[in-house]
């Protein structure tokens, strides 16, 4: 039998799936309220909504993460002073 699809690991689930503001404060070990404070500054991950919820999908979120990290190390390195 096949586990449903919010009891995969992340790096199993599909670029598709939903994931809910608290399902993505999950993964990345923060709180809910700091996720809030990203997207009402625009700094996290895309969120839409669905009714009165919000959702982002894994994919944005792989996006978003792979983005921060290279945002923290510049792409080509400065040139050491001799």
């Amino acid at each position: 039998m096949n586990k449903p699809t919010n009891d995969a690991p992340f790096h199993e689930r599909n670029d598709d799936d939903l994931l809910t503001l608290d399902d993505v404060a999950a993964i990345l070990t923060t709180s809910p309220n700091t996720v809030r404070w990203w997207r009402q500054q625009g700094k996290g991950p895309e969120f839409f909504k669905i009714g009165r919820r919000l959702y982002t999908t894994v994919g944005d979120l792989r996006t978003w993460i792979r983005k921060q990290r290279l945002a923290a190390r510049p792409v080509i390195e400065q040139p050491k002073a001799v």
